[in-house]
C-alpha cells in the first residue's frame, strides 16, 4: 500500500508541474499570437492547477493512519477531493460552452500555424498524462489520482477542440470556406457537453461513496460465497461493504451454532476476515458480528 501511495503522489506531482507549465505556455501563446481559444484554454488550465493541488493534498491526508477522531482512517479525503475536482470540471464545461456560444455571434478571427502547433502540443501532452495517471489510479485504487486522470481527459477534449477549430480556420482561409471560421466555437460546444458528462459521472460516484453506498452486487456476492465455504457458518444474516477512499470496509453478520465457545467464535471470525482480505486486497477491515444459530433453523445455501 505504501508503494502504491508513493506512485499516486508521484503521478499527481507530475500532473501539477505539467499543468503549471502548460498554463504559462498557453496564456503566453494566446497573448502573443492573439489567439482567444488558446487564451481560454490557458485559463481553463489554471483551474486545473487548483484541482491538482486539492488532489495532492487529499492524497497526503488519506494515507495518514487512523486516530481517535478518525477511527476508520482518512481515506475519504480523496473522495472529497474527487468531488471538488468534479465541481471545477463542471464549471470549466460551463465556461467553455458559454465562450463557444458567444463566439458564434462575434466576427470570426484569423488563425495561425503557431497557435495550431501549441494546441497540438497540449493535446499530445495531456493525452500522455491521462494514460499515465489513469493507469496509476486504477492500480492503486486512488480516487484523487483517478480524478486527476479524468481532469486530464477533459483537457484532451478541450485541446482537441482547439486543434480542430484552429485547423478548420486555417483551411477556411486557404480554401475560402466561410463556415470553417466557426469550427472552433462549434467544437467547443461539443467539448463542453463531454466535459460536463465526465464531471457529473465523477461527482455522482463521489456522492455515492460519501453517502456510504454499497459496493457492487458482484463484489458482495463474492464475499458471501467466501463466507459459505466455512462449514461453521450456518446462516448469513447480512453482508455490507463501503468504499472509504482507496480502501474498503466490510461489515458481516453470520449465524454459528449457539453452543460454541467464545474461543471458537473468535477463531471463526479471524478465519472469515482472512478469507475476505486475501480475496480482495482493497479491504483493510472486516467487522464480523456472530449471531447464535440453533439446530432446526434454516441453513445458508
Amino acid at each position: 500500500m505504501a508503494r502504491g501511495h508513493h506512485s499516486g503522489l508521484l503521478a499527481i506531482w507530475i500532473s501539477l508541474i505539467s499543468n503549471v507549465v502548460l498554463t504559462v505556455l498557453k496564456v503566453a501563446a494566446g497573448l502573443l499570437l492573439s489567439s482567444p481559444v488558446l487564451l481560454a484554454d490557458g485559463v481553463h488550465n489554471a483551474g486545473d492547477i487548483i484541482a491538482t493541488i486539492a488532489a495532492l493534498t487529499s492524497s497526503m491526508i488519506s494515507n495518514k493512519p487512523a486516530d481517535e477522531d478518525h477511527p476508520y482512517g482518512h481515506g475519504k479525503a480523496e473522495v472529497v477531493a474527487s468531488a471538488f475536482v468534479a465541481v471545477i470540471m463542471a464549471l470549466a464545461a460551463l465556461w467553455i460552452g458559454y465562450q463557444s456560444i458567444g463566439a458564434l455571434f462575434r466576427p470570426a478571427g484569423g488563425e495561425n500555424w503557431l497557435a495550431l502547433g501549441a494546441a497540438f502540443l497540449s493535446l499530445v501532452w495531456k493525452q500522455g498524462l491521462y494514460l499515465y495517471t489513469v493507469r496509476v489510479g486504477k492500480a492503486t485504487n486512488s480516487k484523487s489520482v483517478l480524478a486527476t486522470a479524468y481532469d486530464h481527459l477533459a483537457d484532451v477534449y478541450a485541446s482537441l477542440a482547439a486543434v480542430v477549430g484552429i485547423g478548420l480556420g486555417l483551411l477556411g482561409e486557404k480554401f475560402h470556406w466561410g463556415w470553417a471560421a466557426y469550427g472552433d466555437p462549434l467544437a467547443g460546444i461539443i467539448v463542453s457537453l463531454l466535459v460536463l458528462k465526465l464531471a457529473v459521472e465523477m461527482g455522482r460516484e463521489s456522492v455515492d461513496i460519501l453517502m456510504e453506498h454499497n459496493v457492487s452486487p458482484e463484489k458482495l456476492a463474492h464475499y458471501e460465497a467466501l463466507l459459505r465455504t466455512d462449514d461453521h457458518v450456518k446462516r448469513i444474516d447480512r453482508v455490507r461493504a463501503r468504499e472509504h477512499g482507496h480502501y474498503i470496509i466490510v461489515d458481516v453478520r453470520v449465524g454459528i451454532p449457539h453452543d460454541y465457545t467464545i474461543q471458537q467464535g473468535h477463531d471463526i471470525s479471524r478465519k472469515l476476515k482472512r478469507l475476505i482480505m486475501e480475496f480482495d486486497p482493497d479491504v483493510i477491515e472486516v467487522m464480523i458480528h456472530l449471531n447464535p444459530w440453533e439446530a432446526g433453523e434454516p441453513v445458508a445455501n
